[in-house]
């Protein structure tokens, strides 16, 4: 984090959620959902979020096996929702099952014979 002190970083990321979502915000509801990159994952990041008492979403670890899903069908189950606030867990489900039910036979077809020749 060369040239950006960690109190600047913090500063950011808790006005942001304050400003997103501020009915989790002021109950501290909330939890900080980022990728496992290594980037992501360095120890003075760790080490901040851990004294900080921040809330960290696990991820799993990196697996083969997601890499279809990672790079294509999540994107594809995402792109729907961008930008759109739900109301209720039942929304979210609702929404999900749709966008599932939307990819057709031939899309995932498409994918795994992609993913075969990488």
């Amino acid at each position: 984090m060369v040239g950006i002190s960690e109190a600047s970083v913090e500063a950011s990321l808790l006005e942001a959620i304050r400003n997103k979502i501020p009915e989790l915000w002021a109950k501290n509801t909330w939890f900080l959902h980022h990728d496992n990159a290594p980037s992501q994952t360095t120890l003075i990041l760790c080490d901040h979020f851990a004294k900080n008492s921040t809330n960290i979403v696990p991820q799993p670890p990196y697996s083969l096996d997601w890499a279809p899903c990672d790079f294509w069908l999540f994107q594809k189950l995402k792109r729907p929702f961008l930008g759109h606030r739900f109301e209720s867990i039942e929304e979210i489900k609702r929404e999900s099952a749709r966008s599932l039910k939307a990819i057709t036979e031939r899309d995932y077809l498409t994918c795994f014979d992609n993913w075969k020749k990488r």
